[in-house]
């Protein structure tokens, strides 16, 4: 009896990968780990994994940010000091509808990773929580040849390799503007779409600091790739 499940498991098997290769059926990408990652797919259990591969893999990763629906081109590598530069970064002049104000360069895990915290967290909380579209988001910079805080002698910043960027706030089409700095911690619904768009941000950043973290970080959400796992 053994062997005879045996057999017919071994013969499953070989019958799978027979219609696979016929293309008598197809894995649907969305449940398909080899597939690409395609950021307005709801995400699900392989999302993180195909996110993170797509993040590793330079070719990978240019593929999905084409994809988008942003105003985005590449950015010419650049070296501006010891530590400070950026290779494969792109400028983010729009997220589709969203606006972002000044354009900036972001390396190209970051902009995948804002994509994800865009589409995934920002569309549905700005709707759930004021029930009308987010027009743009608000933000202080990405790329600066700098240490952390801009101390003497500390380690690099993620902004000097264009790996994170400072949001300060956000505004909806009605004009209705949400400021880390004024809204952070109150009990208003601007207070509780922050807290939203702080947690929904560590599932797509490896790093991401707000007003909780310390007073450096009391006006904005910082938000990086390429770091240790952070979500404070």
């Amino acid at each position: 009896m053994k062997h005879l499940r045996l057999a017919l498991l071994l013969a499953l098997i070989a019958l799978l990968a027979l219609g696979w290769q016929q293309a008598w059926w197809r894995l649907p990408d969305r449940h398909n780990p080899f597939a690409p990652l395609v950021v307005d797919e709801a995400p699900n259990w392989l999302t993180g994994f195909k996110l993170a591969r797509a993040q590793r893999d330079p070719a990978r990763c240019a593929q999905s940010v084409r994809a988008l629906p942003w105003r985005v081109e590449p950015v010419p590598d650049r070296r501006t000091g010891e530590g400070c530069g950026f290779n494969q970064a792109w400028r983010v002049s729009t997220l589709g509808d969203v606006g972002v104000g000044e354009a900036f360069a972001l390396s190209c895990p970051s902009v995948l990773a804002l994509a994800m915290w865009q589409r995934h967290t920002l569309v549905d909380s700005a709707q759930h929580h004021f029930g009308e579209p987010l027009q743009r988001v608000q933000h202080v910079g990405s790329y600066a040849c700098r240490n952390l805080y801009g101390r003497e002698g500390a380690a690099r910043s993620r902004h000097a390799t264009a790996e994170a960027l400072d949001v300060t706030g956000f505004v909806m089409r009605s004009g209705l503007r949400v400021s880390v700095q004024g809204d952070w911690g109150d009990g208003s619904a601007q207070g509780a779409f922050l807290r939203e768009a702080h947690d929904g941000a560590c599932r797509w950043f490896h790093g991401v600091l707000g007003p909780d973290y310390n007073a450096a970080h009391r006006d904005h959400l910082h938000l990086e790739t390429g770091g240790w796992r952070t979500c404070r």
